[in-house]
């Protein structure tokens, strides 16, 4: 995590007070939130021509190509950024590039981009801008695996599925801009999800289907087995139950791939049935992919701060604080969220607030400065100044009740959480979230020495190794051997074969 500055005047160009007025922290994962579809009730809403013309004009001319690079650097944001390892992000380029010089787009321009975020995800924007996460690289089984969310990715664009829902959405986010310019920062509008990046936005079951067959093609073409698509579909929906499992959703998942791309059993048969329609068979290269992967950093990384469980702590920046159970945490460069269920979510990012100490100062000022606020109370939060309020948002019909809370640190930075349940169900979940914000506090020595990055490390089997063993080395991941099977797509009961090379999750 990276520190904003929340500006008490309005900086140059227009730009309403509370905003940001710096890159890092200011873009929140409103992808993650898509389904709460809220906004903060406030006057009449102005949208500044400047600000939105040159984003629609690409919208409703077609420019595919703009688009996307336009929306580029707001992905980058929202995701942890690029990786900083050029041997992972020039592996999955070239393999990508490999792919698309097989399709009917081949001349066109091609950006295949590796976040540095473990969430389990993978998507497409228009102009050929093509996206995986280190947390769906470490759970492949090969190099066929890889290729084929690629290949099912290049076919969301080549049939321009991506074109077709970046329309709708970046069309409503334009229009709802405007709420975060009346009330004075862009949070509450942007965690509603409609921002202009709208990269999970679900695709219909046609448009799924038609990139299955894409990618099964694309895969063939390029000569890898056909079948890795499916194998690795069922991996993903393993995955999926596990993240439930740890999250306490009894099969719930939190944030991951099939938020954008819904998979059953059909699909999964389906992707089978289309790789069993082609006669030969294809590659599934294992070494390129392992030799990559390993040393790949698992989890967060150290400059974004590490969630552990239901616990996010930022050893460099010194703070820490831990949500409820049942809500499962989303880390990125810009700011922390957390989603639970029955449409509850918290949203956590912070920075230095020039000229204004006091939180309940900041609060009623800059951070919700034009809202209509209530229950503004003093407080403290692990022996520091705070400040919390409630307001109220709508829009298109759904509505939500939000708690506010600022909270200032010794060094003067400014810290806050930004808490979300349905109109009239405060008083349900308001428990948890101020829970949530008391269990703020900074770091000491100790606890700061707990935390280290942990990293995907790959190891042989020897005779007499088993489960068990290699289980053993991952004492820190919950419900281990879950997960070392689903890394390895070893199903239950699977025994380990000397001379098998598996991949292991090592520390802290």
């Amino acid at each position: 995590m990276e520190i904003a500055v929340f500006a008490e005047q309005p900086p140059p160009g227009g730009v309403l007070t509370g905003m940001p007025i710096h890159v890092p922290f200011r873009k929140p994962f409103r992808a993650a939130l898509a389904a709460l579809c809220l906004a903060v009730t406030a006057p009449a809403l102005t949208v500044p021509a400047p600000a939105m013309a040159g984003l629609l004009d690409n919208v409703l001319s077609g420019d595919e190509s703009a688009l996307g690079a336009q929306e580029h650097p707001k992905i980058l944001a929202q995701f942890g950024g690029a990786v900083k390892d050029a041997r992972l992000q020039g592996y999955v380029e070239q393999l990508g590039r490999n792919l698309a010089s097989t399709t009917a787009r081949a001349r066109e321009p091609w950006t295949f981009t590796v976040l540095d975020s473990d969430v389990v995800n993978a998507f497409a924007v228009p102009g050929g801008y093509v996206y995986v996460t280190r947390g769906l690289l470490a759970l492949a089984k090969d190099e066929a695996e890889v290729a084929g969310v690629l290949a099912h990715e290049i076919g969301h664009i080549t049939a321009r599925h991506s074109a077709q829902r970046q329309t709708r959405q970046t069309i409503a986010g334009i229009l709802a801009a405007g709420v975060g310019l009346v009330f004075g920062n862009d949070t509450l509008a942007q965690l509603a999800g409609l921002g202009g990046t709208a990269v999970v936005a679900g695709y219909s079951r046609e448009q799924e289907l038609e990139a299955d067959q894409l990618g099964v093609e694309t895969l063939r073409r390029a000569g890898y087995d056909p079948f890795a698509m499916a194998t690795f579909l069922e991996t993903l929906r393993r995955d999926s139950q596990y993240e439930g499992l740890r999250a306490g959703n009894k099969g719930e998942g939190g944030f991951d791939f099939f938020a954008s791309h819904p998979a059953t059993e059909d699909r999964i048969r389906r992707a089978a049935e289309l790789a069993r329609a082609i006669p030969q068979g294809g590659a599934r290269p294992r070494d390129p992919y392992l030799a990559v992967v390993d040393g790949m950093i698992y989890g967060d990384s150290p400059e974004n701060g590490y969630v552990r469980d239901r616990t996010f702590a930022h050893p460099q920046l010194g703070i820490a604080f831990t949500v409820p159970k049942g809500y499962s945490l989303l880390n990125g460069a810009d700011q922390v969220v957390a989603k639970g269920q029955n449409g509850t979510a918290m949203a956590f990012d912070g920075g230095s607030a020039a000229g204004v100490s006091d939180p309940a100062s900041f609060l009623t000022g800059v951070w919700g400065k034009g809202a209509n606020l209530s229950n503004l109370q003093r407080t403290t939060i692990g022996g520091m100044p705070a400040a919390t309020a409630t307001t109220h948002g709508e829009a298109e019909g759904e509505s939500a009740d939000i708690r506010l809370v600022a909270i200032r640190v010794p060094d003067g930075r400014m810290y806050r959480f930004t808490f979300l349940a349905p109109a009239g169900n405060l008083a349900r979940f308001d428990a948890d979230f101020q829970a949530t914000a008391n269990s703020f506090h900074r770091l000491t020595a100790q606890e700061v020495a707990r935390y280290r990055p942990r990293r995907v490390q790959v190891a042989t089997v020897q005779p007499g190794d088993s489960v068990a063993g290699f289980v053993r080395r991952m004492p820190q991941e919950p419900y281990a051997e879950e997960l070392f099977r689903i890394i390895n797509d070893l199903p239950p009961g699977t025994p380990l074969q000397p001379g098998q090379r598996v991949k292991v999750i090592v520390g802290k």
